[in-house]
C-alpha cells in the first residue's frame, strides 16, 4: 500500500489502495498552481503524490515545453498561439493562469531531480510528422539522461511511432505506455511496450483487456478519473495506475 501525504493541500495523510495515483498535469487544485506548471509539480511533490503526469510539445525552434497544447489561449482569443508553430521566446512571453511562464522540459526535470521520489510520466503530444516526433523523442530521452532520471521517468504517447522511438532510444527496461486505446494488449506486448494507459470509457467497454494485459506482464493505467464511482470501478478492476485531476479527493474516496 502507498501512503500519500496530503497535508500541504489541507488534507490529512491517508493510506491509499494498491493502485498508484497519477496527478494529471500536476497538482493544480489550488489557483496558485496551473496545469503543467512548476508550481503544480512542486505541489504534487510536497503532497507526496507518487507520480506526476505532464505534456510535452516542441516549439517551432526546437525547444521542448511542458504544456498541453496544441493551442495556447481560448478559441476567441485573437492572440491565440499554436504551440508547435511558435518560437520559444514568444511562448515564454505569455503567462499561465497562475502567472508563471510556460516551463521548458529541462526546467521541469530539474525540479523533478530535486525530489526524485515523485516519479514522472511524460506524454509526448502528436506532432506534424514522424521526423519531428523522432526528434522530440530523442531530445526527451537525452534530457532525462542528463538529469539522471532514467529510473524515475516513464514515457507515453498516442502515436505508435513515438512509442516505438522511445523503445528504440531509451535505455533497456524503460517504461513506455501506449495511450491510443485501439491496440489489444497482445499487440502492445509484441511492440515491446510496457503497458497500456487507456481512457476509462475504453476499459469499461473492454474490461477483458485489463486481465489480458496483466497476464502478459503489462501494466494498465486508466484516465481520467475524477469521481468516486469511477475510482471504485478502477480499483475493483485491478488497474495499476489511476490518472486523476483530483488526487486528494480520489484518494479519500478509495478509503
Amino acid at each position: 500500500l502507498i501512503s500519500i501525504l496530503l497535508a500541504s493541500v489541507g488534507m490529512v495523510a491517508m493510506e491509499a489502495s494498491a493502485q498508484e495515483l497519477v496527478a494529471h498535469r500536476g497538482l493544480h487544485t489550488d489557483k496558485s498552481a496551473a496545469e503543467n506548471s512548476l508550481a503544480a509539480l512542486r505541489a504534487a511533490q510536497a503532497a507526496g503524490a507518487y507520480i506526476v503526469e505532464c505534456d510535452v510539445n516542441m516549439s517551432s525552434d526546437g525547444e521542448l515545453v511542458v504544456v498541453h497544447g496544441p493551442w495556447l489561449g481560448k478559441k476567441d482569443d485573437p492572440d491565440r498561439l499554436n504551440i508547435q508553430r511558435t518560437d520559444i521566446a514568444t511562448l515564454r512571453s505569455k503567462r499561465l493562469p497562475n502567472g508563471e511562464v510556460i516551463p521548458t522540459l529541462e526546467e521541469f526535470l530539474a525540479v523533478v531531480a530535486e525530489s526524485p521520489a515523485t516519479r514522472l510520466f511524460i506524454e509526448v503530444k502528436d506532432h506534424a510528422t514522424p521526423q519531428i516526433e523522432t526528434e522530440v523523442a530523442r531530445k526527451v530521452v537525452a534530457l532525462v539522461k542528463q538529469y539522471k532520471l532514467q529510473d524515475v521517468v516513464a514515457y507515453m504517447a498516442f502515436r505508435q511511432h513515438v512509442c516505438n522511438e522511445f523503445v528504440r532510444l531509451a535505455p533497456s527496461g524503460a517504461m513506455v505506455f501506449y495511450l491510443g486505446g485501439n491496440l489489444t494488449p497482445e499487440y502492445v506486448k509484441g511492440l515491446g511496450y510496457s503497458g497500456i494507459n487507456y481512457a476509462v470509457e475504453t476499459l469499461k467497454r473492454l474490461p477483458r483487456w485489463i486481465s489480458e494485459a496483466q497476464k502478459l506482464d503489462l501494466k494498465v493505467g486508466v484516465w481520467t478519473i475524477n469521481c468516486a464511482e469511477e475510482a471504485a470501478w478502477a480499483v475493483k478492476s485491478g488497474v495499476d495506475y489511476i490518472t486523476t485531476d483530483k488526487p486528494a479527493a480520489i484518494e479519500r474516496a478509495l478509503q
